[in-house]
C-alpha cells in the first residue's frame, strides 16, 4: 500500500483504542501515540529499505525507535480490514525517546477473523549482549492456526557466556608471549646461542678462550654455592690459597652468580654451569641494551643494532676468557629501569604522568646485582651512576624554576623508591668493598701501579685493531697487532659498521643536536680514558683518577672502559638507523597499498646484519684437563704441582668435589707466600720442601705426571724411593700423591 492510503485507512480506523495504544510496551502510562498518518509513512519507508528521514528530522535516532505497520490477512484470507498494525513511536519513561530498544507494534487478528481489539499484539523489546539495539518480536498466541515462528528472529543478538579459567589463562599467556619484551628476551637468547657457537655444543668438556681463567672463574661460581649452602660465614675465606684469609676477594667473585654455583657438584657441574652463564651473559647485554636505547626513544630496528653492537663487539671476543667482563648486561638493563621509572627518554625528556617507583627500585636493585659480579667494570659503574644522578638532580631542579611554565613534579613515592633502592646500592657495594680493602692491607704490593697501566695501555691504532679471535678481521689485522706490547687487552675495535653509523648519526639522525653532542663527548672522554697512560702519558687523565678516586687502582687495563665507547656509539648509531627506517615508511607510504615491500623491509635490517657480521667468532673451545681421581678422596691442606699461575686455577676447579684448602691459587697477583712455597717445593720431595710444608699444615703433595714439562726435576724425582724421608708414595691413575 502506498503512505497516502495507509495514512487514510488508519485515521479512519476506531478499532485500536488510542489508550491501549500508549501502553504498547508493558504497563507504561501517560504515554501518546505518534501521528497516525507519520506513523503509516513511516512504516512503508522502512518496508521498502529507505532511511527514517523523518525520524532524524526531528532529532531522534534513525535506528531507535522505528515503527513498522504490519498489515496482515486473517485466518480466512481476506485483507485485515480495520485492523491494520499502527507503529508507534514511543518514549521512556523519563521523556526521552527510546533510543536502544526498537519497539514494534502488531496488531492482529483472533482466530475468528475479528479486529485485535485490545491488546492481542504484543510487543516484545529485547537487547542483545553488547548493548546493541533491541528487536521487537510480534508473535501471535499459541491458539493462532499454525503459525511458525518469526524465522528473523534468530538474527537478533545473544548473550555469550563469559570465558572460563583455562579461556582467559590463554589469553593471557599469549599476551605475554607477543609481548615486545617477551620477543626481545627470546631473541637474545636464540642470538647468543648462535653468536657463542660451539660453546653449547660440548658444554661437558669444553670451555671458551682457554683452560686457565675461565676453570678459575668456574671454580669461583662453585664455591659461592658451596659456601652459602654449607658456611656462609666462611665465603671469603675460600678453600684455595692456603692459609692466606680474605682470598675470595683476590680478584673479581662473581658472587652474584652464587645461586646458581648451589646447582650441582664437581668440575663437570662447573664446566657445564660456566657454559650456560657464558651464553646468559651475552644474551642479557643485548636485552638490556635494547631495552635501554628503546626506553630512550629508538625504533626496534635501531636497538636491536645498538644492541648488537654492544653485545658482540669485536673487542669483546678477545675478553671471551674474563666473564667478569663478559657478565655486563646488568649496566644497560639497569639504566633502561632506571630511566622508565622515572619517566624519562631522549624523545620526550621527562615526563611526571610516565614514573613508577617500582621500575626505578627493580633499576637500583640490578645495579647492586651488577655490582656484586666484581668491581672490574662494577666501579666505573658506579662513578657513572653517581654521576648521572646528580646531573638529572640539578637539571630537574634547575628545568623546574627555570624552564617549565608549569612545575612538574617528582612524587614522594618515586622519592623513597630512589632513597631505598641507592641505599641498597650504596650497602652492597660498601660490604663488598671490605674484603678488598682487608686483601689491600694484607698485600700492599697487590695495588696497580703506574708502571702496570702503562704495560696494559693501548694506543690510537688499538681503536681499529681487531682480536685474532674476530672471523672477519682477525687474519687482516695480524700486522697491527704484532705492533701491540699486550694484543689481548690493546684490539679494542668496536666494529666499522658500528663506527660508520655513529659518524652518520652526527648528521642523520633522530637524536637532537644536543643529544649528539652529549653522547660524542662521552665516547671521546670513554676513548681518552681507555688509552689509559697513552694520551699525553695519562697526566691529566687517568693517572689523577689513579692517585685520588677511591678503588680506581683496583682496575688493571685501563681499555676496558671500551665498554662505555661501545654503549654510547650503539645508541649514536640507534639514530641513524631510525632515521633511515623513517625515511623508507616516508617511501612506502607512497605506494599502493601504503606498505613497504619485502625488499623494503630487507634494506632496514642491512646495518643490523653489518653489524652482526663483525661479530662472527673463532674462538677457541679447548678440552678442560679431567680431574684426577685422587682429587676425590685426598684430604687437605694438600699442594699440588707443578704449581704456577696458569696451572693452579686448574688445581681449583679440581678441588670443587670435596673443597678441601689447597695451597695452589691464581688471581689477579700472586701472594708472596705462595712465591715462597713454589721456590721452596722446586726441588720437592727432599727433607727441606718436606719440613716446609709440615710446618704450613700441609698433609698431602699431588704430582700430576701429565702437567710436567720436559726437563722438569720433578720428572725423575716423583720416580726414586721415599723411605729415608719419613713418607709415604702411591700412585693412584695419572698422579702421585704423598702422604706428609
Amino acid at each position: 500500500m502506498d503512505a497516502g492510503a495507509s495514512g487514510r485507512h488508519a485515521a479512519e480506523s476506531d478499532g485500536v483504542d488510542k489508550g491501549t495504544a500508549n501502553k504498547a510496551d508493558g504497563e507504561r502510562p501517560g504515554r501518546h501515540a505518534a501521528d497516525v498518518g507519520e506513523a503509516a509513512k513511516t512504516a512503508t519507508e522502512v518496508d521498502s529499505g529507505k532511511t527514517d528521514k523523518d525520524a532524524a528530522a526531528k532529532g531522534k535516532p534513525a535506528s531507535g525507535a522505528t515503527g513498522t505497520a504490519v498489515a496482515e490477512k486473517d485466518a480466512s484470507g481476506k485483507p485485515a480490514g480495520d485492523a491494520t498494525a499502527t507503529a508507534i513511536a514511543e518514549k521512556d519513561a523519563d521523556g526521552k525517546p527510546a533510543g536502544t530498544a526498537t519497539r514494534t507494534a502488531v496488531a492482529e487478528k483472533d482466530a475468528e477473523g475479528k479486529p485485535a481489539g485490545s491488546a492481542t499484539g504484543t510487543a516484545i523489546a529485547e537487547k542483545d549482549a553488547g548493548g546493541a539495539t533491541g528487536t521487537a518480536v510480534a508473535e501471535k498466541d499459541a491458539d493462532d492456526a499454525g503459525r511458525e515462528p518469526d524465522r528473523w528472529a534468530e538474527f537478533a543478538g545473544r548473550t555469550e557466556p563469559p570465558p572460563n579459567v583455562a579461556v582467559r589463562v590463554g589469553r593471557r599467556v599469549g599476551r605475554f608471549l607477543r609481548h615486545e619484551f617477551t620477543l626481545a628476551a627470546l631473541i637474545s637468547m636464540a642470538a647468543a646461542v648462535v653468536m657463542t657457537w660451539p660453546t653449547l655444543r660440548y658444554p661437558r668438556h669444553t670451555i671458551p678462550q682457554d683452560i686457565w681463567d675461565p676453570t678459575l672463574q668456574a671454580w669461583q661460581m662453585s664455591w659461592s654455592g658451596h659456601s652459602l649452602l654449607t658456611d656462609p660465614g666462611r665465603i671469603w675465606h675460600s678453600n684455595a690459597f692456603y692459609p692466606e684469609l680474605w682470598t675470595f676477594a683476590f680478584s673479581d667473585s662473581l658472587l652474584g652468580y652464587a645461586p646458581l654455583g648451589m646447582i650441582g657438584e664437581g668440575p663437570v657441574a662447573a664446566v657445564v654451569r660456566y657454559n650456560i652463564v657464558f651464553v646468559l651473559a651475552h644474551a642479557l647485554a643485548a636485552f638490556g641494551a635494547y631495552m635501554l636505547v628503546r626506553q630512550l626513544g629508538a625504533g626496534r630496528t635501531g636497538s636491536a643494532v645498538a644492541a648488537a653492537g654492544y653485545t658482540y663487539a669485536p673487542w669483546l671476543l678477545a675478553q671471551a676468557g674474563h666473564l667478569h667482563i663478559i657478565s655486563n648486561g646488568g649496566i644497560p638493563l639497569a639504566l633502561a629501569m632506571l630511566a622508565r621509572g622515572h619517566g624519562f627518554s631522549f624523545r620526550h625528556g621527562y615526563r611526571p604522568e610516565r614514573r613508577h617507583a617500582g621500575w626505578a627500585l627493580a633499576g637500583w636493585l640490578v645495579a647492586a646485582w651488577q655490582l656484586s659480579l666484581g668491581f672490574g667494570i662494577g666501579l666505573v659503574f658506579a662513578y657513572v651512576l653517581a654521576l648521572l644522578g646528580v646531573g638529572a638532580l640539578l637539571t630537574w631542579i634547575f628545568k623546574r624554576f627555570r624552564v617549565w611554565k608549569e612545575r612538574r613534579p617528582f612524587g614522594r613515592k618515586l622519592f623513597f623508591a630512589d632513597l631505598a633502592g641507592g641505599a641498597i646500592f650504596v650497602a652492597v657495594g660498601g660490604l663488598l668493598a671490605i674484603p678488598y680493602f682487608e686483601v689491600a692491607d694484607d698485600h700492599p704490593y697487590a695495588r696497580r701501579g703506574v708502571e702496570e697501566i702503562q704495560l696494559y695501555s693501548p694506543p690510537l691504532r688499538g681503536f681499529f685493531t681487531a682480536p685474532p679471535e674476530s672471523w672477519l678481521w682477525g687474519g687482516l689485522h695480524e700486522p697491527l697487532r704484532n705492533s701491540l706490547g699486550w694484543a689481548p687487552e690493546m684490539t679494542l675495535l668496536p666494529g666499522f659498521a658500528l663506527i660508520g653509523l655513529a659518524l652518520a648519526g652526527l648528521f642523520f639522525t633522530i637524536w637532537s643536536v644536543r643529544q649528539r653532542l652529549l653522547l660524542t663527548l662521552g665516547i671521546v672522554v670513554g676513548a681518552i680514558l681507555a688509552m689509559g697512560s697513552e694520551f699525553q702519558d695519562g697526566r691529566y687523565t687517568y693517572l689523577p683518577l689513579l692517585e685520588h678516586v677511591p678503588g680506581w687502582d683496583g682496575i688493571r687495563t685501563p681499555g676496558r672502559l671500551m665498554l662505555w665507547v661501545t654503549l654510547l656509539l650503539g645508541i649514536l648509531a640507534a639514530g641513524t638507523v631510525c632515521a633511515f627506517v623513517d625515511r623508507v615508511k616516508e617511501i612506502s607510504a607512497n605506494r599502493v597499498p601504503p606498505w613497504p615491500s619485502p625488499w623494503l623491509r630487507l634494506v632496514t635490517l642491512i646495518p643490523l646484519a653489518l653489524v652482526l657480521v663483525e661479530g662472527i667468532n673463532t674462538t677457541k673451545h679447548p678440552i678442560v684437563p679431567a680431574q684426577p681421581a685422587a682429587m676425590r678422596t685426598v684430604e687437605g691442606p694438600l699442594l699440588i704441582l707443578p704449581s704456577d699461575q696458569l696451572h693452579d686455577e686448574n688445581a681449583m676447579l679440581w678441588s670443587t668435589t670435596k673443597f678441601q684448602d689447597i695451597v695452589n691459587g691464581g688471581s689477579g697477583f700472586v701472594p708472596k707466600k705462595l712465591e715462597e712455597v713454589r721456590q721452596v717445593t722446586a726441588t720437592f720431595p727432599d727433607q727441606n720442601s718436606i719440613n716446609y710444608l709440615r710446618q704450613m699444615g700441609v698433609r698431602n703433595v699431588v704430582v700430576a705426571r701429565d702437567m710436567l714439562e720436559s726437563g722438569s726435576p720433578l720428572l725423575t724425582a716423583i720416580e726414586l724411593p721415599v723411605d729415608s724421608l719419613g713418607i709415604t708414595r702411591e700412585d693412584v691413575g695419572s698422579v702421585v700423591v704423598y702422604r706428609l
